[in-house]
């Protein structure tokens, strides 16, 4: 079993920054990518927002595009999951080196850099997932240049829900919000600002049971809790904004301090309460979510961490 200088968990453009930043830095950096490499830019269709790109790229093209350039500057890429991690060493301040657990072999480097990502939470349905990244989408300054001057609906009742629809009043004829309660969830400024934007309509007490489309989304099918009546509704595109599941269950037990909906916590940089363990991208970053702020966040936590390993000698 080899010892490394650094670990990256994680493939989306955060970890495969750090990748290319720690390879570059000599570090020889071992990336574990996972078996559904590559983040939520493997769900994404056209990706018109990246800098270096005159025309839009494939989200999954991109993808394969850093993993390239992270391996050729002699990042060693493992396609397994770290399905557990123990910092002990780490917690109890006197360095040593983090154990890392991938299908069932173990691994060991010296500093470390999170970078897991976080999910979009879905429907449910499969008619959804046959369309995502052709008018389903969880990320409206991702997609909501596409639909310039269509009618698109937003699911949700929360903070991320009025932030979608408001952004994608920019672009689209009209956005209809449709949730399952009478009453929302997000704050009251947020509230004000979606009920106070004319393009913004709204279904209440209201569940899609279905995405219409066979190659592209067309419509929905609804049904009202209350009078359980069912409708179709048509739209050209659905953005899902119900929430998002950070990807940190593999550290339960490891002592890095998560926030109340299970982000790790960042308390310099890009440095977490434990010596030694970095984070980059959406498993700390709820605000943001996009690829550039992610990959940015992978030079910051790849820097980092050569920094803390100089300053021990390593």
């Amino acid at each position: 079993m080899s010892l490394h200088k650094l670990a990256i968990i994680g493939s989306g453009p955060a970890g495969l920054t750090a990748g290319i930043y720690a390879a570059r830095a000599e570090l020889a950096p071992q990336l574990f990518a996972g078996t559904a490499f590559g983040g939520q830019l493997m769900l994404t269709t056209e990706v018109g927002n990246y800098p270096g790109y005159e025309t839009d790229i494939l989200g999954p093209d991109l993808i394969q595009k850093m993993i390239a350039q992270a391996k050729r500057f002699g990042t060693e890429i493992i396609f397994q999951n770290v399905d557990k991690v123990d910092f002990s060493r780490l917690r109890q301040g006197y360095g040593g080196q983090a154990i890392l657990w991938a299908d069932g072999k173990e691994y060991q480097a010296e500093a470390v850099v999170v970078a897991t990502g976080a999910n979009a939470m879905w429907l449910g349905l499969e008619s959804e997932q046959k369309l995502i990244g052709r008018g389903v989408s969880s990320c409206a300054p991702c997609d909501g240049f596409f639909f310039k001057n269509k009618k698109v609906a937003v699911v949700g009742g929360g903070d991320t829900a009025m932030e979608e629809a408001t952004f994608l009043t920019k672009f689209a004829s009209e956005v209809t919000v449709i949730h399952r309660r009478d009453t929302l969830r997000a704050s009251k400024i947020m509230q004000k600002r979606a009920m106070d934007n004319l393009k913004i309509k709204w279904i209440w007490d209201t569940e899609v049971k279905e995405v219409l489309g066979s190659e592209a989304v067309t419509g929905l099918k609804l049904k009202n809790f209350k009078s359980g009546e069912a409708s179709e509704f048509s739209v050209d595109g659905l953005f899902v904004a119900i929430g998002h599941i950070p990807n940190t269950k593999f550290l339960e037990g490891s002592g890095i301090e998560l926030d109340e909906k299970g982000y790790i916590k960042i308390f310099e940089g890009s440095k977490t309460n434990l010596e030694g363990v970095f984070v980059a991208g959406d498993v700390h970053d709820h605000v943001y979510r996009q690829a550039i702020t992610a990959a940015a966040a992978g030079c910051r936590a790849a820097m980092d961490a050569e920094r803390w390993l100089a300053e021990k000698g390593i």
